[in-house]
């Protein structure tokens, strides 16, 4: 049975911002693998850094002449920077000892989780709305780290929301289109 890679939520106030982008990863140095370009299928280089976890993997299995779908976390400071952190490598039919059927190609398979390539799922606490720059600040909360450190951070989204929904809790789905990321849909789980 294949994964999703982007794996459902399972409590009413997850926090996390995650996606996946089907492109090449390109390292700065044969030295350093952890630092580098993601190549998107437009060709677009965007910023990337490999997560330790996620390191082995990418020495063991992948070729750099060839596209993949990567899990990412976001991070950006403007809607025009976007960084991405590599957490995974979504290949259900290399990676995955129990499948082994390739009659279905990645984008049906993506389809049958409901999702699709440069798809993001974001989900914290709106506060702030720049309304002349059609742009939405999200500040993500992760679970409490190992040493309590709260590392919350903020994600700005191209979007339109009332100003009335500050300070609530949002579910949204993003696609990322170059740099930015924009709201499709969202869902108010807590309304403050």
């Amino acid at each position: 049975m294949i994964k999703s890679p982007i794996q459902k939520v399972t409590e009413n106030f997850q926090n996390r911002a995650i996606g996946i982008i089907y492109g090449s990863y390109n390292p700065s140095s044969k030295e350093s693998l952890n630092k580098g370009l993601l190549k998107d299928q437009n060709n677009l280089s965007l910023d990337a850094v490999v997560l330790g976890k996620t390191l082995p993997l990418i020495k063991k299995y992948i070729d750099f002449n060839k596209k993949y779908f990567f899990i990412v976390y976001p991070r950006n400071t403007n809607t025009d920077n976007l960084h991405l952190q590599i957490s995974g490598i979504w290949d259900p039919h290399s990676l995955n000892k129990e499948q082994k059927d390739y009659s279905q190609n990645y984008n049906e398979i993506l389809k049958n989780f409901d999702l699709k390539d440069n798809y993001f799922s974001i989900r914290g606490k709106l506060i702030f709305v720049k309304i002349p720059e059609k742009e939405v600040i999200v500040k993500i909360t992760p679970l409490k780290i190992l040493n309590n450190k709260n590392k919350s951070f903020k994600l700005i989204l191209k979007a339109e929301l009332p100003l009335n929904l500050i300070n609530s809790f949002l579910s949204i789905d993003a696609l990322r289109v170059g740099n930015a990321l924009y709201m499709e849909n969202f869902e108010v789980i807590e309304n403050k």
